[in-house]
């Protein structure tokens, strides 16, 4: 099913009818197609279910391009990031225009799936500004960290299954918590890895979040676990480039704390409440991916 999703896809950029477009699209990872999973998983197969699916992966890969920029960074899943190749310039267009034919095809869907993806991209637009804004300083809010991955990888995943329940004539309300609890867990997890890999397994250098300003959960509660003069030191380095003395000291001191297992139970938390809302809905196929983010070694 998601070939039919890839060919929509191309279909959509096609339309477009500008060969610059469709290399530049061309080079771009397609990734793991969560978002699209879900929405096939929740509503089929039929046309408007791919369309859909079609739409969410192109606004996700605009935002993915926007964030390359915001973030300066070279790679994308260990291959040259299109801003680094072309400029920001032309990752920036690229984005805009994958955003703009999004938007056109939804009109063709349906009014409401439209107002639930929409809505979703201005709280990402709203999520990435935050980001934007927190780098500046060491964020201590946990609060303020978990509206921010909500809003800026969350609101994507709760309005696909959010559309695809409103497709399918489901109810909607159980599908948009497991979308929310597996975005945000996602993201968490995510925080998690750019911790625990090694810089061949992330396709950027290790600690990177934290060199670029982003203060993730275990940072948070690390910091709540230091020792005054330690918290000094932690906070010393945020938004720096580390050497590996430094590296190896946050690594050092948040297995001491056991910081990475306490983030990692927060996520399983979202993980299992998305599964049993699925289980009681009879959704093996959701729960199967669910399982799957937390069935995994740090």
């Amino acid at each position: 099913m998601l070939d039919a999703v890839e060919r929509k896809i191309e279909q959509f950029i096609a339309d477009l009818n500008d060969q610059e477009v469709s290399g530049l699209y061309a080079q771009l990872p397609h990734g793991k197609r969560l978002r699209a999973k879900l929405i096939l998983k929740i509503a089929g197969n039929s046309l408007s279910v791919v369309k859909t699916a079609a739409v969410v992966e192109m606004i996700h890969a605009a935002s993915l391009l926007h964030d390359d920029v915001i973030d300066d960074a070279f790679t994308r899943r260990s291959k040259p990031s299109l801003n680094a190749l072309y400029g920001n310039k032309t990752a920036i267009m690229l984005g805009d225009i994958l955003y703009s034919k999004g938007f056109f095809e939804l009109n063709n869907i349906s009014p409401e799936v439209s107002k639930v993806i929409s809505n979703a991209v201005i709280q990402l637009s709203l999520g990435e500004l935050k980001d934007v804004s927190l780098s500046k300083t060491f964020n201590l809010n946990k609060e303020v960290y978990l509206e921010m991955t909500y809003q800026k990888t969350a609101s994507l995943m709760e309005a696909s299954a959010g559309a695809a329940a409103l497709l399918a004539g489901k109810s909607r309300e159980d599908y948009m918590t497991y979308g929310r609890n597996l975005g945000i867990a996602f993201q968490m997890i995510d925080d998690l890895l750019d911790i625990t890999s090694d810089s061949q397994t992330l396709g950027k250098p290790a600690l990177h979040d934290f060199e670029e300003g982003k203060t993730t959960l275990p940072y948070i509660y690390l910091h709540e676990l230091l020792e005054s003069e330690d918290k000094e030191k932690l906070r010393s380095l945020h938004g720096k480039k580390l050497s590996i003395q430094e590296q190896q000291w946050i690594k050092m001191k948040m297995q001491e704390h056991q910081v990475i297992q306490k983030s990692y139970e927060e996520a399983k938390v979202l993980i299992v409440e998305a599964i049993e809302l699925m289980n009681k809905r009879g959704e093996d196929a959701l729960s199967s991916i669910a399982m799957q983010m937390i069935e995994r070694d740090f």
